[in-house]
């Protein structure tokens, strides 16, 4: 019997909630869900109870992105956003493409560009700040939203349907023993679950494994995405500029590149994604980071500029030929739950509210008929009939081509992208998990990177420090091992300790024991929920799962 179990025996039952529809997520998915189920209500004269159950602490808490905006989606959802005070403020006003070696960048000439690195139309956005204001439309349209209450547990009939979820228990000590706080979880039942938990969500990986939802698919691909928001002198200072860059720090052999978009008030966006297919397990993204800023190209931006916060999320880019079935017996995934991405466009947004507004419609005629508990099929239908899957159809080929590296990939993508305009006869395929193409760390050399200097490069602790992370020190650790041993007995000796290098916040460090022997120390307390050790790690001994409710990062304007 496990701890959960143990307490509910103790203190339950839970007392439970009852919605026509419950949305794992506060994201741009799930928000948009939600708005779409109360507009449909309204314009038909019926009623329909909907929930949204957001882990952090606030709406927005959690959400880091790029980001640049395809107003597409919110055409649809909110023909007049800009009424309506949507903060979709800064149009972009130039696009640029750099190819980077250590000391200089070459300029794609714009005729050359892809139409997937176009931005005409679109906007550089805080998507944490369009989510709160979308949070704001849910509220006002009668969508109940509960921040500070992850989903914990899945929650399943008796015929094996969902039910609806739990969220977890509050007042836990680190062994799991309640204290003089605790306060059992709640159930929320509902007729239609939808899961939009963003990328590689915790309930969205027990789904995918218990109802088989990528039979047939490609396995699932990953990067890491770092971000840090400054404040830069008002001379270097372009509203809607939008820079993209690929090659150096990165060697030719591993899938990479930077973004440096300029918001308004004098602040720019600038962070580097990293795929997780990467082979030298002495590779840091983090680090990666820091030195791509000291190009001389990049570096000019920053001078006499002020950072102002730091985040980082992992990103689901496998594209079409990776997305899992997305409906089972009581619910569907939506956005990057299920891995809706354009990683050739670096944009995700406009898919999260896209998809969460497809869920919803086929939600609400199946609640209209009658019908619960069973599957939403005409969500994925009016996918595969809409702009999205003809958008994702022609980028399917771009991430399977990058990872043949640099050179190749890009030459190839141009083939793909402006010689057959994403229409070409053939489809790439991913052949192997993220985490199955880590080598052993015999064959490479240690990296020395730079030490930070605190002014333009930073150390992972100070970085953490300003995404306003924060845990309960007494809380049970949520990022948990299936096997203590693995750490010490494989990671270590095969690769190195990978954990040091791939998690961004500090997390993860071997430490000797009084004894002289290396032990894994897990600092959570300092994760900000980004989910690479769950992607990553090479032995998939480490499961991320929900911390109390309310912890992780608080970002501003990320």
């Amino acid at each position: 019997m496990t701890q959960n179990q143990n307490l509910l025996e103790q203190y339950g039952p839970r007392e439970a909630m009852e919605y026509d529809v419950v949305i794992v997520g506060g994201g741009p998915a799930g928000l948009s869900a939600g708005i779409r189920l109360k507009q449909l209500a309204a314009e038909r004269g019926q009623e329909v109870s909907v929930c949204v159950l957001e882990k952090g602490g606030e709406v927005g808490a959690h959400i880091l992105s790029g980001a640049v905006m395809d107003p597409i989606a919110i055409n649809e959802l909110f023909p007049n956003w800009k009424e309506m005070g949507a903060p979709l403020n800064v149009p972009v006003s130039e696009d640029r493409f750099l190819f980077l070696t250590e000391t200089k960048a070459r300029k794609t000439p714009g005729w050359m560009l892809p139409a997937c690195f176009q931005n005409h139309g679109n906007y550089v956005i805080s998507l944490g700040n369009v989510t709160r204001w979308l949070g704001q439309q849910a509220e006002a349209l009668g969508v109940e939203i509960f921040p500070g209450f992850p989903a914990a547990e899945i929650l399943y009939n008796d015929d094996g349907s969902v039910k609806g979820v739990a969220t977890g228990n509050m007042g836990v000590d680190r062994e799991g023993n309640p204290t003089d706080a605790f306060q059992l979880g709640m159930e929320l039942h509902a007729k239609y679950t939808l899961f939009a938990e963003g990328s590689r969500g915790h309930l969205g990986k027990q789904l995918m494994a218990k109802y088989d939802l990528n039979a047939g698919r490609d396995p699932q691909a990953y990067g890491i995405g770092i971000k840090e928001l400054w404040e830069i002198d008002p001379k270097m200072h372009q509203p809607g500029l939008v820079i993209h860059t690929a090659g150096w720090p990165l060697d030719n052999s591993t899938y990479g590149g930077s973004f440096l978009y300029h918001l308004e008030n004098n602040q720019v966006a600038v962070g580097y994604v990293v795929g997780l297919a990467y082979e030298n397990p002495y590779i840091s993204p983090y680090e990666e980071f820091q030195r791509y800023k000291t190009h001389p190209e990049i570096r000019k931006f920053f001078e006499g500029g002020r950072r102002i916060s730091y985040g980082a999320r992992a990103i689901t880019a496998g594209g079409l030929q990776s997305l899992p079935k997305l409906v089972f017996p009581g619910g569907a995934l939506v956005g990057c739950d299920a891995g809706f991405l354009n990683a050739s466009r670096i944009k995700g947004s406009h898919a999260a509210i896209k998809t969460g507004m497809l869920a919803a419609e086929a939600a609400f005629d199946a609640l209209g008929a009658g019908r619960q508990h069973d599957e939403l099929a005409a969500y994925p239908a009016a996918f595969e009939k809409s702009w999205l899957h003809e958008e994702l159809h022609k980028a399917r080929n771009f991430k399977p081509f990058m990872g043949l590296g640099l050179m190749s990939g890009t030459l190839m993508v141009g083939i793909d992208q402006v010689l057959f305009k994403g229409r070409a006869p053939w489809t790439m395929h991913h052949k192997r998990a993220d985490h199955e193409y880590l080598r052993p760390a015999s064959d490479f050399k240690p990296i020395a990177y730079p030490k930070p200097d605190g002014k333009l490069t930073f150390d992972r602790l100070s970085s953490v420090f300003i995404s306003n992370t924060n845990h309960g020190e007494d809380q049970p650790v949520h990022l948990t091992l299936k096997d203590a041993s693995v750490p010490t007995r494989i990671n270590l000796p095969t690769y190195a300790g990978p954990e040091q290098r791939y998690c961004p916040a500090g997390v993860y460090e071997y430490v000797k024991s009084d004894e002289g022997q290396d032990r894994l120390q897990i600092n959570a307390q300092n994760c900000v929920h980004c989910k690479t050790c769950d992607i990553k790690d090479p032995t998939q001994n480490i499961v991320w799962v929900t911390p109390e409710g309310g912890g992780g990062p608080n970002y501003p304007n990320m």
